[in-house]
């Protein structure tokens, strides 16, 4: 072969390898630039599309940037995410985020609403069944049959022996009586009729102290009256007080003893305020004690006293309940749990679903993958898991069960919840709608005034500054608190600045970004400084 044909053939291999080598190389730089999105291993990667707002609102870049609280923009993928920006009343989170949030979602469901009151109780005795022990005439305890507290009695058993002068002279006037009526029989009815009313006023009196009908007919047979009278308990049950001693004085009227049945129990239970209308006469109680683990008792609502404790805001609600074999004893402390009944169906969601402010709830709504909408919320009745929504969720929808709160601290919510016409949080709202429409979403707020005072060591700033249009706020003199040191440095009393301020807790405004200004060409291209990733949630 000549030299010309293998020098042809040379520029035509080289030509060849600067062909192939150009389209790999323009293979690579297409997906360095994110055109060709085929990874080492030959898996597709997704192109970005964009950069968006970390805080949902309606801001987007086309490189990576960070906002002005320090967070990172979140990328839209081609195919992933949905081109538009979120809406200026969601918070986008994204996917990694929500996992390591452990945020976790349920559907707003309609069921019926039960609850079950709960409430301290204490045992008592039945009132109805609490006999004390009076005699009606003066005397002596002549003796005692019982005489400890807490001894059991049956009906009918022996309690003490009394001695009463009185008690045996009218004795004898009955017996006296009684056989004057006897030698009577044969004379005028008018003596004859004095007689037997003398006897029976004699008796009356008898019986008007409590002597027992036998006693009565022993005395009317023998017409010997007794030295002594015997006491005996009215009822079964347990001596609940005692006072009566061996050989002492008593009057008419002292209580010597108390007698209480106790084979059925009163359980007063204290329920709160807000539990009071829940709590029916005849609904089912179950009452737990702490002597009896694992034990229940079944009792029944018999009255809902009328009148409220100052103090401790309840209201006794009583219980009746048997109490077999004595196991429940009075001043028990006890717990008790009254079911409500179930009201009509309707839309709830997980009580741990509701965020509340104190003066207003909101629930976070997931639309869709790692988007959240706020929504302020009317709720209803309430059970020990579950709340009834009245309005701002529909049935079906799903809700934020878990890691809401870390969803707040992690976006705007506050900005997002603006954006329903209120301000971040009720103290900047507008007074009028058109201005209110303008501040909606407003992260930061700008204003320019003089530096007052400047208190290092707590980290304070005293300007007096002028009117500040996305608050409505009037020209005036106020405390802030600095986001860190190094905006102290630009914070001189005297000198002019223009500030940006967030409101990082109810009440609490931060200085996070502060410039000079001036007249001076210096102080005008003078360099803004900021604080770092400032969070206006930290102290949610």
């Amino acid at each position: 072969m000549s030299k010309g044909a293998n020098i042809a053939i040379g520029m035509i291999v080289v030509a060849a390898l600067a062909a192939g080598g150009g389209y790999w190389a323009g293979n690579r730089g297409a997906q360095k630039q994110g055109g060709a999105t085929m990874a080492a291993g030959g898996k597709q990667e997704r192109k970005i599309l964009y950069y968006r707002n970390p805080m949902g609102l309606p801001d987007t870049s086309p490189v990576p940037k960070k906002d002005p609280m320090g967070m990172d923009y979140i990328p839209v993928f081609e195919g992933g995410e949905a081109a538009e920006p979120a809406a200026a009343n969601q918070i986008a989170i994204s996917t990694d985020k929500v996992q390591k949030l452990g945020v976790r979602t349920a559907k707003a469901s309609r069921k019926a609403i039960s609850k079950t009151v709960r409430a301290a109780g204490r045992i008592e005795p039945d009132e109805r069944r609490v006999y004390a022990i009076s005699p009606k005439f003066e005397g002596y305890v002549e003796r005692l049959y019982v005489n400890a507290t807490g001894q059991a009695v049956a009906k009918g058993q022996p309690l003490f022996e009394v001695y009463s002068p009185e008690l045996v002279s009218a004795q004898r006037e009955y017996a006296i009586a009684a056989q004057g009526v006897q030698s009577l029989k044969g004379a005028g009815s008018e003596a004859q009729e004095g007689m037997k009313q003398l006897a029976e006023s004699s008796l009356m009196r008898l019986k008007n102290w409590d002597i027992s009908e036998e006693q009565v007919r022993a005395l009317a047979k023998s017409g010997t009256a007794r030295r002594t009278l015997t006491f005996r308990s009215p009822v079964a049950g347990i001596i609940t007080e005692k006072k009566a001693l061996q050989g002492m004085r008593f009057m008419p009227g002292d209580s010597l003893y108390q007698v209480s049945d106790l084979s059925t129990v009163w359980v007063l239970a204290d329920v709160f305020e807000q539990d009071i209308g829940l709590v029916k006469e005849g609904a089912k109680a179950r009452v737990s004690i702490n002597a009896y683990p694992g034990k229940v008792f079944t009792g029944t609502v018999t009255y809902v006293y009328p009148t409220l404790n100052a103090a401790t805001r309840t209201a006794q609600a009583r219980v009746e309940m048997a109490n077999p074999g004595q196991l429940l004893k009075p001043g028990m402390f006890s717990s008790v749990e009254v079911a409500v009944a179930a009201r009509a169906e309707a839309v709830t969601v997980p009580v741990s679903s509701v965020i509340d402010s104190g003066t207003r709830q909101i629930v976070l709504v997931q639309v869709k993958e790692g988007r959240f909408e706020p929504r302020e919320v009317r709720l209803g009745a309430r059970s020990d898991d579950n709340i009834e929504v009245l309005e701002g969720v529909r049935e079906g929808e799903d809700v934020v069960v878990a890691a809401n709160f870390l969803i707040d601290a992690e976006s705007n919510l506050n900005a997002a919840v603006g954006s329903f016409g209120h301000a971040a949080h009720g103290n900047s709202a507008a007074k009028d709608g058109g201005q209110a429409g303008k501040t909606a979403g407003v992260v930061g707020h700008k204003g320019e005034g003089v530096v007052e005072k400047v208190d290092a060591s707590s980290g304070m700033v005293s300007i007096n500054h002028g009117p500040v249009a996305s608050l409505n706020w009037p020209a005036m003199t106020m405390e802030f608190k600095v986001a860190n040191s190094a905006l102290l440095e630009q914070l001189k009393p005297g000198a002019r600045v223009a500030f940006e301020i967030v409101e990082r807790q109810p009440g609490e405004w931060v200085v996070t970004g502060v410039r000079p200004v001036g007249g001076s060409k210096a102080d005008a291209t003078a360099p803004a400084v900021s604080a770092p990733a400032a969070n206006p949630h930290a102290g949610h």
